[in-house]
């Protein structure tokens, strides 16, 4: 593993080296690991996610090594230079026509992907649905049975390298249409309604308490968040401006994969 990550630093800094065999070599087989979960982007520690750098450097310098190719899935027929994730029934991986993963991103054992994307680097963890048309972008993290429902869009993040990507911990639910981009962090069995918009610079209030809470790039565990808006000022007036609202946490009593389907109910809010 020394020896890989060696020699994708080296030709970080220097790109003529891809012209070497040993060098696109290395390159291959770290997306080679990535595609079999041996390594990962980043992961879980005691003291938060660390994101692997490197690891997001050999990503990146996969692409220029390889050769567009037709790809052909039966009658469909595809141009690109990433190969697509085959042999899912070894892997224990339910697809459902048209869903699509690429080479270099993990499918842990329990997955089921409805006609959906998973980008390269990518991980999704066991018992996690791939909803109709969500897509996972590059090297995003799913945790364990989380649900990402119909045209979810969960972004990747390559570069800046050393940021964080997009994370969804485990036991989570992402309601229809939400938008989770730009590294933001989603922690373990929070539920977010339909059509919750998260960026770095989404304001993101905590209005559970007496007075309001304002958080950024991360929604806390256990949280019932909602779409909705506050007002700012701008040279030519007053608007509303889109933010995400922490209305409650889940009840602990409930069942956890009832509650993935009740908790927003609890609040009157639609799922």
């Amino acid at each position: 593993m020394s020896k890989i990550k060696q020699k994708i630093e080296a030709a970080w800094e220097d790109r003529s080296l891809l012209d070497k065999k040993s060098y696109r070599k290395a390159v291959r087989e770290l997306i080679k690991l990535l595609d079999k979960g041996k390594l990962r982007v980043a992961e879980p520690t005691e003291n938060g996610w660390q994101t692997h750098d490197w690891i997001k450097k050999g990503v990146i310098l996969y692409f220029p090594i390889q050769e567009m190719k037709t790809i052909e899935v039966g009658p469909f027929e595809f141009h690109d230079k990433i190969p697509l994730k085959k042999n899912f029934k070894k892997k224990g991986v339910r697809v459902v026509p048209h869903g699509i993963a690429r080479h270099g991103s993990f499918l842990e054992k329990g997955v089921v992907m409805m006609p959906s994307y998973v980008n390269i680097g990518a991980w999704v963890g066991s018992g996690t649905m791939v909803d109709t048309w969500a897509t996972v972008g590059s090297c995003a993290q799913i945790g364990r049975n989380v649900h990402l429902s119909g045209g979810v869009g969960i972004g990747g993040v390559l570069e800046p390298l050393q940021a964080t990507p997009t994370i969804i911990e485990d036991n989570c639910f992402i309601g229809s249409r939400c938008i989770i981009v730009e590294g933001v962090r989603v922690e373990k069995e929070a539920v977010l309604g339909a059509g919750v918009v998260l960026t770095q610079s989404t304001h993101i209030i905590d209005v559970t308490g007496e007075e309001p809470k304002t958080l950024k790039g991360y929604i806390p565990s256990q949280s019932v968040v909602i779409p909705g808006s506050y007002s700012k000022e701008f040279n030519a007036g007053s608007y509303n401006v889109n933010c995400a609202l922490i209305i409650g946490k889940r009840k602990e009593s409930t069942d956890k994969k009832v509650s993935l389907n009740l908790a927003l109910r609890d609040y009157d809010v639609a799922v």
